[in-house]
């Protein structure tokens, strides 16, 4: 299992530790009348925006028997990942949350974070985040038809443009789902990548399988 953020720009975001548990949870939403001969009745309304909520940490040092984050080379410094989701949280744009092998593909907000040091592990920050699930808001005026505009969700393009950092392994595991894929991503991509598939540049345009 995989935890990873994607940001409408395209720039993917992969948690490195699994948490021991996810919890989601998921309401019933009531609208409350006062109707004057029955008191006040409960009318059910659409299920309440929900809330994904972990707890894990962000290792100093990577280690490939626990760390998820496609090698050294990804792997996030504790303090610049605790500061993207300072960002994140004061950002005013949803990004999309994925949990691979589960059906949590939304687009969230950030709603809070909390940080933890601990003594006798330097370097290493534990956090518990907070995401709640986006809703849309419809607006009708008078005169006007139809359902009102809504922000693109950024479906995953058919062509990716590498970044930083990047390595095959850690795109096809975020936008195929499987990291195993690397090598089909490769073959399509061989006459762009060239004859070693470690060496991927930025800028490099790659078409997805």
């Amino acid at each position: 299992m995989d935890i990873s953020l994607r940001y409408p720009s395209g720039e993917a975001f992969i948690f490195p530790v699994n948490p021991e548990e996810i919890s989601i949870r998921r309401d019933k939403q009531f609208e409350t009348f006062n109707l004057l001969p029955l008191g006040e009745v409960d009318v059910p309304q659409q299920e309440r925006v929900r809330e994904i909520a972990f707890s894990s940490f962000f290792p100093k040092i990577h280690d490939d028997r626990y760390c998820q984050c496609g090698g050294e080379s990804n792997h996030p410094e504790p303090q610049a990942a605790m500061n993207r989701l300072t960002a994140l949280m004061n950002s005013k744009t949803p990004v999309r949350l994925i949990i691979s092998d589960t059906a949590v593909n939304v687009l969230t907000f950030l709603t809070s974070h909390n940080s933890t040091f601990k003594g006798g592990e330097p370097g290493d920050t534990y956090f518990d985040v907070t995401f709640r699930t986006y809703r849309e808001m419809k607006v009708k005026t008078a005169g006007t038809q139809g359902p009102s505009a809504r922000p693109d969700p950024k479906p995953v393009p058919k062509v990716y443009t590498v970044k930083t950092g990047d390595t095959l392994w850690a795109i096809a595991k975020l936008l195929l789902g499987d990291g195993g894929k690397w090598r089909t991503l490769y073959e399509k991509n061989k006459s762009v990548i060239g004859p070693d598939p470690n060496r991927i540049r930025p800028g490099q345009k790659l078409v997805l399988p």
